[in-house]
Parts: C-alpha cells; sequence; structure tokens
C-alpha cells in the first residue's frame, strides 16, 4: 500500500497539533487547539449565540406547542395562534437571556426598562413573524405550521442581534 506525502496517520496530526499548540497528548481533543486561535470577543459572541440558540430552541418548542394547541385543536386564527406562541416563547427566552445566555447586562438595576426594551424588541419580531407568516401562508400557499420553521429561522438573528447589541454588552 503506498502511502501519501505528508503526515501519515491521525496520531502524527493530533501530535503535531498538540505541540503547536502547547497540549499534552491524550488530555485535550484535536479541535480544542483551535479554540485558541479565537479572540475573546469572537468566542463570547459564539458562545452567547449557541446559548441564544439552544434557549431560543427551548422557546421555539414552546411557541409552536401553544401554536399548534391555538391554531389545530382550538380552531383560533393562524395569526392569533402564532401571535400567542411567540408571546409565550418571548417571556420564556427572556428569562433564559438573563440568567444563562448574556453573562453581563447592560441595565441590571433598571429591570422595567430592560423588560421594556426587550418587549419592544419582540413586538418589532413579532411584526415580522405575522409578515413572514402572512407571505408564506396567504402569497406562498405554504402551511401555517411549515410557515412557520422558516419564520422562526429568520425572526431569531433579528432577536439575537438586537438584544446583544442593545441590552447586553
Amino acid at each position: 500500500m503506498k502511502r501519501c506525502s505528508g503526515y501519515r496517520n491521525f496520531l502524527e496530526i493530533k501530535q503535531f497539533v498538540c505541540l503547536t499548540y502547547g497540549f499534552r497528548m491524550g488530555r485535550m481533543p484535536l479541535y480544542m487547539g483551535f479554540s485558541k486561535m479565537m479572540t475573546a470577543g469572537v468566542r463570547s459572541f459564539v458562545t452567547s449565540f449557541v446559548r441564544y440558540m439552544l434557549a431560543g430552541g427551548l422557546g421555539f418548542i414552546i411557541d409552536y406547542a401553544v401554536l399548534i394547541v391555538c391554531y389545530e385543536i382550538l380552531g383560533s386564527h393562524y395569526l392569533v395562534s402564532s401571535a400567542a406562541g411567540f408571546i409565550a416563547g418571548l417571556i420564556f427566552v427572556y428569562i433564559t437571556s438573563n440568567k444563562w445566555v448574556f453573562p453581563t447586562r447592560r441595565m441590571e438595576q433598571k429591570r422595567w426598562l430592560e423588560f421594556t426594551i426587550f418587549a419592544v424588541i419582540g413586538v418589532v419580531g413579532i411584526g415580522l413573524t405575522m409578515l413572514f407568516m402572512w407571505f408564506f401562508v396567504d402569497v406562498c400557499h405554504i402551511h401555517p405550521l411549515i410557515s412557520k420553521l422558516f419564520t422562526t429561522a429568520l425572526v431569531l438573528f433579528w432577536n439575537f442581534l438586537a438584544r446583544k447589541n442593545v441590552l447586553y454588552s
């Protein structure tokens, strides 16, 4: 069997990375060396975004469950159902954002102002939700439950970036 030039096996690659970045062999996974290359700001942003996606994912489950209950079981209009789900998810994400996602808050002492701004960002988010839901359901003729998946993905970025830049440092 002919070997290619360069690294002969995984062990040599791991040894090179461990020596390059000062890790002891077998103590840290190979991918850990690459996190040292990230700046603290990028690492903080990525950590916050991953945590926000997890919190937002749980908020989405709450949002989607309320949508299903209101639309499928109670027979409410899809826009009313979507708004109710969004509000339920918003409350959950507010609590988890303050407790877990963002380590520092700009308005720690002014919680009423912080929640007001959080809610205003949420109102813009619900406006975007309604706009995208209308577009996907009435214009594109996609089922409301499928439309909610697309809508949530789009509104996620607005919510994260607005809240990160306005409320949290």
